[in-house]
């Protein structure tokens, strides 16, 4: 039946692609359909395929940004006339067969039609090469994009295609296969090892199979060069594309450019007149110069250049779902073309994501409410005895921490509840990241499948017999999870119970490293397969776990891209979004919500170019200005000893998310905050005259020298580099007689059940954070943890003209509702549409009270002893909103101890035996 029903919808869907129906129209339609294929599926099955269509059509995808340089020539308009769309027309009917939303597949076509163009025109004969760069989101669809950009490029008359598909070879098989699927049209791997026998046609070669490409790769083999000599003679002199997908290894390469070479030095200089385009996947991951000197050219970095300067028309194009390390090449490196960086100095793209996709804002923003507990997401507080964070190479493990087995739990439930909703052959993972290391891996994968045979022997046993089986204790752990996390989905536990079975038999452990690879989700079999993979860096760079419903995460890098990279669980959860389940610690899901809101911006960044028609080297500036950035920075750029760093503050939120501890900057910060509150009091700013505002008392043109004054004594934790006074008076004393010259001021008090603080004739309630209690040995008191807040959300809206405010909400409601998020979003607005649309900087004097440690707090604390180190009275912080400079490019200089740095953030993680074999 199921396979019936997927050719029923795809039949359905191909007609709704031409012609939209009303929701009782599909319905008949669909009824028409059912009978005339004979499916004979039942009304609700019928009803459920339905609701399933109407979902899919109404996703939608906005078309993005684009920022290009002045030398950007159009060709693609006038050229399309002579282009046969032969590749595009198999790969579109591709996406309309996979299910893909017609809305996606449309913006899709524009967006690739947007980057073609600013490629290098493969009809014009002179010499020229192109640099860009496309920023999507993580498991966002960056690869489908990439594969319809190939295809259109191929139609265009493009006859080499390079792709870089990432440093491990399951990335790259992986990869290979999508290409295979999505422009060969032929299993590369069966072809290999059958020859004939194995060249039957797949994907795009279903529905017309001529003008195969050649690849000179497969599915189980990397290039190689005497694979590659024997296929020349296939190419009949290159009227078919040839198409190569190759690891980023620098023996790769060197082997791909030595037969280059090789080619080039007979006279066979054929395939290097060729217009070539590589794609660079994962362009952020080993590609770029991370050297300290920027003479000290990276071997793989050099090699690409090399790659892209044998040809006489190039073009490159990075893909990224973390840009930052990218915008940090030098683009002033363009010394000749041997020393030219691969900074994408002609073009950025910046792609949305379609409406329902599952990413870091749903999940680390939207799904975190001030209030309550988090949708999605779990903490993991009890693996330090068992599993600790940093451990070494020959870390045992006997047993699993408790919270991975409700994971599992969770996981073997949602399976069920997935089948029972009709999703039974659609696969279902779960992700295990928990070590660097292969051996420990390995007792990981040993423990989970010990535990998993002990519930599948309990189901075998008692599963069937009702409310009886409850008797057994693995059963009746079975059902604690369901009451915690989806009684609301699928309300009848004995319904469950007796599928459980059934659904989570053939569930298996696998690893995925550098020494084993046990995903494997191709098979004859209608039910989708159920994997908990176990792995670690190969898990955490671009390959794929199909319908990834549970997580347990236990990582702990702070590096920006390395962080989001490690984040499979983003991507389309479509009929299955309610069930999905992430657990973490609380210091990553800090750091994820702090670098969540880091990339809207980057973002919206683009967005705000391209309206300006600002360049790439602008966009550049921009990033490289963002607080952000420091990370980045710290692992590619720095030397020893002190690092200068120069950021922009123009439309920019600070505040004192790190505090200094040390009773004696505590009681000088206080005194600061009085001193400012009596000098307010002297100008005639008191708590009477004051705006009593959601959040505080506001006082309004408060003169800047107050602020100033405050900043200058204010103690600053070494730690918190963002909030040093100096770079911040240097901003405001440029700005201090016309932009910043007159200030709002919000001195917070909360309603509740806080205790009334006195300070300086003023009576308020403090805020309430919770800190990061660990830093408490750092005598620092981190806001809100890692996730680095002191002020509440809506804080900047405070003191914005109300007609300015509503008109900042509507752009931005109008923005959603482009990319279909209206119904998500419309509550909630980012205080960065307040900042922008400031006439008058605001300053907010924070009084918090630091919470009580909880039992999970105290678990995960190395020593408690720290916890005397609380303050025992409120303390004082503060935050500013500083609206958009008419000198936005403006920078401020600020000093970061690079060795303290990395004792804080740490390097960058090397996995065991992270590197695959040369």
């Amino acid at each position: 039946m199921t396979v019936h029903l997927k050719h029923l919808d795809d039949v359905v869907s191909q007609s709704l692609a031409h012609e939209r129906k009303s929701g009782d129209d599909l319905r008949s339609f669909i009824g028409t359909m059912n009978m005339a294929l004979n499916v004979n599926a039942p009304p609700d099955a019928l009803e459920q395929l339905a609701r399933n269509i109407e979902e899919r059509f109404g996703i939608t995808m906005g078309l993005g940004a684009m920022v290009d340089d002045e030398s950007f020539r159009p060709w693609l308009d006038e050229a399309k006339a002579g282009i046969e769309p032969y590749y595009w027309d198999r790969y579109k009917k591709l996406l309309h067969k996979n299910g893909l939303p017609q809305d996606v597949i449309t913006t899709t076509d524009e967006i690739t039609d947007r980057i073609l163009g600013r490629l290098g025109n493969p009809g014009l004969a002179e010499k020229w090469d192109r640099r860009g760069m496309v920023v999507g989101h993580v498991q966002s669809g960056k690869t489908a994009n990439y594969t319809g950009l190939i295809c259109k490029a191929a139609d265009a008359g493009y006859r080499l295609i390079v792709v870089i598909a990432g440093i491990h070879n399951n990335l790259r098989n992986q990869t290979q296969e999508r290409i295979d699927e999505g422009f060969i049209g032929r299993d590369t791997g069966r072809l290999a090892t059958q020859g004939k026998k194995g060249n039957r046609a797949i994907g795009v070669g279903l529905f017309d199979d001529r003008n195969v490409p050649v690849s000179l790769t497969n599915t189980l083999a990397d290039f190689r060069k005497d694979t590659a000599s024997t296929n020349t003679s296939q190419i009949d002199s290159y009227k078919v594309p040839v198409v190569l997908v190759i690891k980023k290894n620098h023996n790769t390469l060197r082997n791909l450019l030595d037969w280059l070479r090789e080619n080039s030095a007979r006279g066979d200089d054929q395939m290097i007149d060729q217009p070539m385009l590589l794609i660079d996947d994962e362009a952020d991951n080993a590609s770029i110069n991370t050297k300290y000197s920027k003479e000290e050219i990276t071997k793989i970095n050099g090699q690409i250049r090399d790659l892209l300067n044998m040809f006489h028309r190039s073009c490159y194009v990075g893909y990224t779902a973390t840009p930052f390390a990218n915008i940090f090449v030098d683009p002033d490196q363009y010394d000749d073309a041997l020393k030219e960086d691969l900074f994408p100095k002609h073009f950025i793209v910046g792609l949305d994501a379609p409406s329902n996709y599952f990413g870091a804002s749903k999940i680390f923003i939207d799904g975190i409410p001030d209030e309550g507990d988090p949708v999605w997401l779990r903490y993991i507080g009890d693996n330090e005895d068992i599993l600790p964070v940093k451990h070494t190479i020959d870390q045992t493990l006997d047993e699993l921490p408790e919270s991975l087995k409700e994971a599992l739990r969770a996981f073997l439930i949602a399976r069920t509840i997935r089948n029972l909703r009709g999703q039974a052959g659609s696969h279902c993972s779960m992700l295990v990241n928990a070590s660097r290391f292969t051996a420990v891996q390995g007792h990981l994968r040993n423990r989970l499948h010990e535990y998993l045979t002990t519930i599948l022997d309990s189901l075998r046993v008692n599963g069937s017999r009702g409310s009886d089986g409850l008797r057994d204790p693995q059963i009746t752990q079975l059902h604690e999870t369901w009451r915690k996390e989806y009684a609301a989905a699928e309300p009848n536990w004995s319904r469950l119970q007796a599928a459980m079975l059934e659904a989570i038999a053939p569930a298996k452990v696998v690893e995925v490293n550098s020494r084993a690879n046990g995903l494997d989700y191709s098979g004859a079999s209608s039910l989708g397969q159920t994997v908990i993979a176990i792995g670690g860096f190969s898990l955490s760079r671009g390959l794929t776990l199909e319908g990834l419903t549970v997580t347990w995460f236990l990582r702990n890098t702070m590096m920006y891209d390395t962080l989001m990279q490690m984040g499979r669980w983003f991507g389309y959860r479509g009929g299955y979004e309610d069930l999905c389940r992430i657990w973490m610690p609380a210091e990553a899901i800090d750091w994820y919500s702090h670098i969540a809101e880091a990339s809207e911006e980057l973002h919206l960044e683009l967005k705000k170019m391209e309206k300006a028609k600002a360049t790439p080297a602008d966009f550049g500036l921009a990033v490289r200005s963002h607080p952000a950035s420091l990370l980045v920075t710290a692992r590619n750029k720095m030397g020893s000893g002190q690092k200068h760093i120069l950021i922009g503050l123009s439309n920019a939120w600070v505040e004192t998310a790190k505090i200094s501890a040390k009773p004696q900057d505590l009681v000088a910060n206080e005194e600061n905050a009085q001193q400012l509150l009596e000098k307010l009091a002297g100008l005639g700013f008191d708590q009477i005259g004051a705006e009593k505002v959601a959040g505080g008392h506001l006082l309004q043109d408060v003169p800047v020298e107050l602020i100033d004054q405050f900043l200058l004594g204010w103690r600053n934790h070494d730690q918190a580099f963002l909030t040093q006074p100096g770079p911040i008076r240097a901003y405001i004393r440029d700005r201090r007689d016309d932009e910043l010259k007159d200030w709002d001021v919000l001195v917070t008090s909360v309603s509740g059940d806080a205790m009334p603080f006195d300070i300086a004739g003023w009576t308020v309630k403090p805020q309430i954070r919770r800190i990061g209690y660990n830093d408490l040995q750092d005598h620092l008191l981190s806001m809100s943890g890692k996730r680095a807040r002191i002020a509440s959300r809506g804080v900047e809206k405070i003191g914005v003209d109300p007609t300015r405010a509503r008109q900042a909400e509507a752009e931005y409601l109008t923005e959603l509702k482009q990319e279909g998020e209206v119904a998500a979003k419309s509550a909630s607005f980012p205080d960065r549409i307040y900042r922008q649309v400031r006439h008058k900087p605001l300053f907010v004097l924070h009084v918090v009270k630091v919470r009580e440690p909880g039992e999970e707090d105290i678990k995960s604390l190395a020593d408690r002893r720290v916890l005397d180190r609380l303050p025992t009275r409120p303390v004082v912080g503060w935050s500013a909103s500083l609206p958009p400079s008419s000198k936005p490019n403006d920078r401020v200089e600020y000093i970061i101890n690079t060795v303290k740095f990395r004792e804080l953030y740490g390097a960058e993680e090397e996995d065991d035996g992270a590197f695959e074999d040369d």
